[in-house]
């Protein structure tokens, strides 16, 4: 059952990781369209009618892997030990949180009835936390622990670490080469995402300013209003992309 699971939630999760590359390509190509982000790719998806059978579809493979990321996070990773184990665990735990929190949206819009975008998301969180006693100071915690998610994703990819996690004698040499590429490239696109999440939570925190914030999408925005922005939007857009392709290589090669 758990290997069912993981297999087709890492699909549906690398699925909508590629429809997130693709906007992300079209803001680099002077386009707007949908939030560039896990709800704007799920919106997409939902664009039309055979798009909504697409997302129920999507919805139940999250769900899957939200329920394989619970399972992971109470009996999973016993190829590591210690701290490392620990870690892992409450990994997936975290990603169980955001894999059901992102079932659900697609859920609401196959039914139509909508949902925020994660800029808005990320806003109200962050003007709850700056409402608090010392909240600036909280906030530029909080982008601190995303700096250090930051810091792991791009440690991960460029040390391949997270081959740990897979048992690679399941695929054929060519495969298991393109899998450990698409993975570095994967991890490293996540990491430069992550870097700016942060960038933009601590100015929000030090500004006291909630609208500074916002997630993924305002994040691939930033990173096109730079100079050579749309250069390096594509760049991290081929890399979501990579990530999506790792993830159908990784359901049929991850250790349970």
């Amino acid at each position: 059952m758990a290997q069912a699971l993981g297999r087709a939630g890492l699909v549906c999760y690398g699925l909508v990781h590629l429809v997130v590359a693709y906007l992300a390509l079209r803001i680099a190509f002077g386009g707007s369209g949908a939030p560039a982000d896990q709800t704007g790719a799920l919106q997409e998806v939902g664009s039309t009618s055979f798009g909504r059978v697409v997302l129920w579809v999507l919805a139940l493979g999250l769900i899957a892997f939200g329920m394989w990321q619970v399972l992971m996070a109470a009996t999973g990773y016993e190829w590591t030990r210690g701290g490392e184990r620990v870690r892992k665990r409450l990994g997936s735990a975290g990603r169980a949180i955001v894999v059901f929190a992102l079932a659900y949206s697609a859920i609401r819009i196959a039914l139509g009835a909508g949902t925020a975008d994660g800029n808005q998301k990320q806003q109200e969180v962050t003007a709850r936390l700056l409402a608090l006693p010392a909240g600036p100071a909280i906030v530029v915690v909080v982008a601190s622990c995303v700096a250090v998610v930051a810091v792991a994703c791009g440690v991960k990819g460029v040390r391949r670490t997270f081959r740990e996690d897979l048992n690679t004698a399941e695929l054929p040499p060519a495969t298991r080469r393109w899998v450990t590429r698409l993975g570095t490239g994967g991890y490293l696109a996540k990491g430069v995402v992550f870097a700016v999440v942060a960038a933009l939570l601590a100015y929000s925190g030090l500004r006291s300013d909630a609208h500074e914030a916002g997630g993924l999408d305002k994040a691939l925005r930033t990173l096109a209003d730079q100079p050579l922005g749309p250069v390096v939007l594509t760049v991290v857009a081929l890399g979501l992309a990579a990530f999506g392709g790792y993830c159908g290589g990784a359901a049929w090669a991850h250790r349970r």
